[in-house]
């Protein structure tokens, strides 16, 4: 059975920018759905699981952000978002609720279509090394996007904080710089991605109960980057 190609859906007001995202996707190999508004789109994903979605956060009838936030909360998608807004505190703010990237517009459709590649691409690797990681009497499952202690609580993460402790758990005991986390994970390099990674790496301290003056998992090495201090196994 061939298997279909991977669905990308676009969540933008504009007519033209659906049309120009949506003939360079399917160019490109990769099927879409677009909507116009937030309450299509999202009726549309209860029988609809994408692969990558491509949200616009000036949207008529819903706040782009909190969309945002719940898609990378509950869907498991990669989210991007492709924004007129090109201050440095809405990237922030956008990678901080769970985003993957940020595009700015206007914008070349070429670029668009690497950066889903990307995400996928990280997807397909991360898939291989398993679903399942144990290490330190916690329980990290990718498939649901949660994590476990050994009472068998279970506290979520998004998306892209799945990213990035999947970083580390595939590298326990190594430094990781945050040049290698930029070049892993993808996105823009520069203040909005630095401080969105911090963000990311706090929330996963939090949820792993960490003391956050002196974490025992996750160390931060001044000037050169992380390392994950766990036992990591994968099943």
């Amino acid at each position: 059975m061939t298997k279909e190609p991977p669905l990308v859906t676009i969540l933008d007001d504009e007519p033209a920018i659906r049309s120009m995202l949506s003939d360079a996707l399917n160019e490109a190999g990769f099927r879409t759905r677009a909507f116009a508004r937030a309450t299509e789109f999202e009726a549309a994903l209860k029988t609809t699981t994408p692969d990558v979605c491509l949200v616009d956060l000036s949207l008529p009838d819903r706040d782009g952000l909190s969309l945002v936030h719940r898609l990378a909360l509950e869907q498991g998608a990669s989210v991007i978002i492709i924004s007129g807004r090109a201050q440095v505190q809405d990237r922030v703010t956008g990678l901080e609720l769970g985003a993957d990237d940020y595009i700015i517009k206007p914008f070349d459709p070429a670029e668009v279509v690497a950066r889903v590649r990307a995400r996928l691409r990280n997807s397909s690797i991360a898939s291989q090394s398993g679903q399942t990681a144990h290490f330190n009497g916690w329980t990290a499952r990718f498939e649901s996007y949660t994590l476990t202690d050994e009472d068998g609580q279970e506290t979520p993460f998004s998306h892209a904080e799945g990213e990035v402790l999947r970083l580390f758990l595939e590298r326990p005991k190594r430094l990781i710089s945050r040049a290698m986390m930029q070049e892993m994970l993808g996105g823009a390099a520069g203040e909005s991605f630095d401080r969105a990674m911090d963000v990311r790496i706090s929330r996963l301290r939090t949820k792993l109960r960490e003391d956050p003056k002196a974490p025992r998992l996750i160390k931060t090495i001044y000037g050169a980057g992380y390392i994950f201090l766990g036992d990591v196994s994968w099943s």
